[in-house]
């Protein structure tokens, strides 16, 4: 998958992006694959029950969306989440103590955004270091000694 383009299909009368009605579909996305990956594919889409079209279109457009890709990074998406949050709660709490004035309503919302904004990112980060290890016995205990 080293090479992608958009393209129109050949010698249709789809039309362009100007004359194309909203919600329709009207481009065509190709790349290159090997007969070996078209099968892994094929069985992929077919163990979800779709068509490989529909499989496909899904898995684009669920990762241009930044939508979680299984279970598992959504769990830790939001365990990342409720960490960052604890953690800021806890320091901005301190510091407002420290400064003997209340924590502000908009801060806690504040917190509770950014931490929406950045759970994913931080989940696909934790998993690609957590998989970039490598050795199996550093991936079953987590990277410790």
């Amino acid at each position: 998958m080293n090479s992608s383009r958009t393209l129109s299909p050949a010698g249709s009368d789809a039309p362009s992006s100007e004359e194309a009605k909203p919600g329709f579909r009207t481009k065509t996305i190709a790349t290159r694959i090997t007969p070996e990956e078209l099968a892994e594919v094929e069985a992929a889409a077919e163990r979800d029950g779709k068509s490989l079209a529909e499989w496909l279109r899904e898995l684009v457009l669920n990762s241009a969306r930044q939508c979680p890709a299984d279970s598992v990074e959504l769990l830790l998406s939001e365990v990342a989440a409720t960490r960052y949050m604890l953690l800021t709660l806890f320091h901005a709490t301190a510091e407002a103590r420290r400064d003997g004035v209340d924590l502000l309503p908009e801060t806690v919302l504040k917190i509770r955004d950014t931490a929406d904004r950045r759970k994913l990112q931080t989940a696909r980060k934790m998993l690609e270091e957590f998989f970039a290890q490598g050795d199996p016995e550093a991936n079953q205990t987590g990277g410790r000694p």
